[in-house]
């Protein structure tokens, strides 16, 4: 294992608290971006410190050298985790994959954690490292802000034990908040939980009105004695809040605690002892909209159940699920510790249905599923289930997304993988069927969510380039952290810096390119071209020492 440097985490610590993050990062990184600009303003600075251990435990450094992470030569400061691919079929939807890879607290990662982007084959398209392995990035994804494409995040630090047990595992520690970021990459508005609670992991949804509705929490003291707890214990309470990312008015606040009987929690009261006496008796982990503008669904992970909200009045429309479902669930149907609950056309509610408190001992197998209601009869029925070849029983996290195509796109929570699958889907019995694509992340790095989506990205900063000689072999290596529009590159050289002449043309090829070069500079420079050959980036000079 290689241990990450002084030096590392002060330029990855600029990088996060300036957040123009490519171009500081380039900046920090490599010759070619030395004297490069780095404008660093407070827009994207929270979120950036990672939280104080309670325990005094000290997290371990990320693995950087190992076949399993990349490492480049024209970017040295990125490190992003490699993945295997065990299954690519015929089929898949096109786009790009969206993860944000980190560990808990007592494990290594193998890479950065950040927010990475790759492609269906597991070449990296853009890399955000964070700071502190003790910062995180979940809910990556591309969502619509003021009609136009953009990438979001949550970024903080998640309490798990050893390192935090102020806090129910899987919360979000003080200091966190939610990213937007263009396509250029630059970040345009950061979006904070009001009211004193704390910006939650688990949901940052963009709305069609350009609000935001995200999850918060708050400990409430509270005596836990009629639930089986401790005495001078606490709630944590969840809110729903819903922000105008624009003014940052509070538009909407609905709490849990308000509006849930504490009494219907299958998460026991006495577990509030190990985390600081906090009770984790709700635990939502989503909110999603439905086909009436004025009403939303939210999972209750411990509730084992699916809220209707109405939003004008707060009240509760239904409940599927738990404890007091206002639907009868047909055999095959049942979940528990549920998450990513989402409204579809012909009243159907997609979700992942974890199975297990906690607990990857093998039992019942999670899985993707799909209900179908009947508000005739008030019932609800298995649609289609979604089984991991081979099956598998997560812990924690996962989710299911629909795809334009009707293919569904999973992310397997606290475990290595994520996969695709046709609609149709499959059994336990059978999960190889309509199973399209598979990847798994190396260690015990995993992402809370996983996503496929359409993304362009055009990136504000410069292409970056390293020149290297061996054995008179000059070898220029090219890199453009973010463009999903370059397709070759043209290298220059020559004996000043402004009398450059076109030595190559070469297709790109993956990340980062490397070209041979029948020629000593020792001056060189990279342009980026897109399909069309138009130029659409070109690189500082840099010489060769």
């Amino acid at each position: 294992m290689k241990k990450i440097s002084f030096g590392y985490y002060l330029s990855t610590v600029l990088l996060s608290i300036s957040l123009t993050s490519q171009a500081c990062l380039a900046a920090s990184s490599s010759a070619s971006s030395s004297s490069d600009s780095c404008p660093c303003t407070a827009l994207g600075t929270c979120g950036t410190i990672p939280a104080t251990s309670n325990t005094g435990f000290v997290t371990p450094d990320p693995i950087i050298s190992s076949p399993q992470v990349w490492s480049f030569v024209s970017e040295p400061n990125l490190h992003p985790m490699k993945v295997a691919i065990n299954r690519f079929d015929p089929g898949t939807s096109p786009g790009l994959i969206f993860l944000a890879p980190y560990a808990f607290s007592s494990n290594a990662t193998y890479g950065q954690p950040g927010s990475l982007i790759i492609d269906s084959s597991g070449n990296p398209i853009w890399f955000r490292p964070l700071s502190s392995p003790n910062l995180m990035n979940t809910d990556f994804r591309v969502q619509t802000y003021k009609c136009k494409r953009v990438l979001t995040f949550w970024q903080g630090t998640l309490a798990t034990p050893p390192a935090y047990t102020n806090a129910p595992g899987g919360s979000s520690e003080p200091g966190s908040c939610y990213y937007i970021l263009d396509k250029s990459y630059r970040v345009i508005a950061n979006v904070t939980a009001q009211r004193d609670y704390t910006s939650d992991i688990h949901e940052f949804l963009i709305t069609p009105r350009n609000t935001a509705l995200i999850l918060s929490t708050k400990s409430v003291p509270m005596d836990l004695t009629p639930f089986g707890g401790p005495q001078n214990g606490f709630v944590q309470d969840f809110a729903i809040q819903e922000i105008d990312i624009k003014t940052k008015k509070l538009i909407f606040f609905w709490s849990a605690l308000d509006h849930l009987p504490l009494s219907d929690s299958f998460e026991p009261a006495s577990d509030a002892v190990q985390t600081s006496n906090i009770w984790d008796a709700y635990h939502l982990n989503s909110i999603g909209l439905t086909d009436d503008p004025h009403d939303i669904i939210v999972s209750s992970r411990n509730f084992w159940t699916i809220i209707k909200i109405n939003k004008p009045t707060g009240n509760i429309i239904w409940e599927l699920g738990g404890k007091h479902s206002s639907f009868a669930i047909e055999a095959g149907g049942e979940f528990s510790w549920q998450h990513d609950a989402r409204f579809l056309p012909d009243n159907l509610i997609s979700m992942f249905d974890d199975n297990s408190n906690g607990s990857s001992t093998p039992g019942p197998f999670s899985h993707g599923l799909i209900l179908k209601l009947n508000f005739d009869t008030m019932s609800a029925s298995v649609h289609r289930t979604y089984f991991h070849d081979p099956n598998l029983t997560i812990a924690s996290q996962g989710n299911v997304q629909s795809l334009k195509n009707g293919n569904k796109f999973i992310g397997w929570g606290q475990s290595a993988y994520f996969s695709e699958f046709r609609n149709e889907g499959n059994t336990t019995s059978d999960p190889s069927v309509n199973l399209l694509y598979d990847a798994q992340m190396p260690g015990s790095n995993f992402t809370y969510r996983a996503y496929k989506n359409h993304w362009v990205g055009k990136p504000f900063y410069r292409p970056s380039i390293a020149v290297k000689s061996d054995n008179g072999l000059v070898i220029v290596y090219a890199s453009w952290n973010g463009s999903t529009e370059t397709a070759f590159w043209e290298i220059f050289a020559g004996s000043k810096p402004k009398k450059l002449k076109k030595v190559r043309t070469v297709e790109k090829s993956g990340f980062e390119t490397a070209i041979d070069v029948n020629n000593n500079g020792p001056y060189f420079q990279v342009r980026a071209l897109d399909s069309k050959r138009k130029i659409i980036g070109v690189s500082k000079v840099i010489k060769l020492n």
